[in-house]
């Protein structure tokens, strides 16, 4: 009998950032085994620091954890990683030029969810959208590749921001149920709408407004992505622009159902996500980066 195959590095944030049915899994069709695996690597990364506020009910332990990962990060830098989404990270951290502080950043931001438990208005949440949403776009920006240096990565910026925000508002419930709150006061006094509600099973009218509104915003953020994005360049980030798509088409998919996030779960199919992704990639035929 053969022993048991280790589990390599790649593996183990393969299991943990491709997940059957998921957005990211389609964002890595077409790209190199290399850039399929850096990338994977990053969006690891992110999640397994935020597996810490997830699973650590007490926020003290949650405090030790993220402080190890602080520590990881230096070992990580200094060559000598120990965890397995590090050591994954390792070998592309000079491939792909990706800077010790994105990483911390990224790690700042999932610290912000034991300090806020909700934002007093979209301007202060926007540092924590900067670090979750916008830093993570950054660096896979780096790993799809790019030519224009000042326009690509103020498209990856908005992006990220988009994805993350939408992230927020389709698992509202989820998050309220957590004691987490993403949508600003601000915002939900102007409607009518208390945290409390946001955890019935019932999607009030009010609440539909609040939902339009967050939805609008990031129809902005969405315009404003494919505004910077120069052409020479959409081919390369056809990647990132998959993610846009499949949100944006489950967005819309949401707003013809009313808002009714509080009630169900709307979700593409896989077959209509893969057919999205195809066409998309197919409008963009200029040969990518090496």
């Amino acid at each position: 009998m053969n022993p048991p195959v280790a589990m390599t590095p790649e593996d183990y944030c393969h299991n943990l950032a491709v997940r059957p049915g998921s957005d990211f899994r389609y964002g890595l069709l077409g790209l190199s085994l290399e850039r399929r695996q850096a990338w994977t690597a990053v969006r690891a990364f992110q999640l397994e620091i935020s597996q810490v506020i997830e699973e650590c009910r007490d926020p003290g332990v949650a405090r030790i954890k993220l402080e190890w990962w602080r520590g990881e990060l230096g070992r990580l830098f200094a060559g000598e990683p120990q965890h397995p989404v590090s050591r994954a990270l390792r070998p592309r951290l000079t491939a792909f030029n990706w800077p010790e502080e994105y990483f911390r950043e990224i790690l700042d931001g999932v610290a912000m969810d034991l300090d806020y438990d909700v934002y007093p208005t979209f301007t202060e949440l926007t540092l924590y959208v900067h670090r979750l949403g916008s830093v993570p776009a950054l660096l896979a920006t780096e790993v799809l590749g790019y030519q224009d240096r000042r326009a690509t990565p103020r498209f990856a910026h908005e992006a990220g921001a988009l994805l993350l925000l939408f992230e927020r508002l389709y698992e509202v419930r989820r998050h309220a149920q957590h004691g987490r709150f993403y949508l600003p006061e601000e915002e939900m006094r102007r409607f009518g709408v208390d945290p409390s509600d946001l955890l019935a099973a019932q999607t009030t009218e009010r609440v539909r407004q609040l939902f339009a509104f967050q939805a609008e915003r990031l129809r902005d953020y969405h315009r404003r992505a494919l505004e910077w994005l120069p052409d020479v360049d959409r081919r390369a980030q056809s990647g990132l622009l998959v993610h846009l798509e499949l949100a944006m088409a489950l967005l819309a998919e949401i707003a013809e159902d009313g808002y009714r996030l509080l009630e169900q779960r709307i979700q593409l199919t896989p077959l209509r996500k893969l057919w999205l992704a195809w066409r998309l990639r197919r409008r963009h035929r200029r040969p990518a980066p090496a």
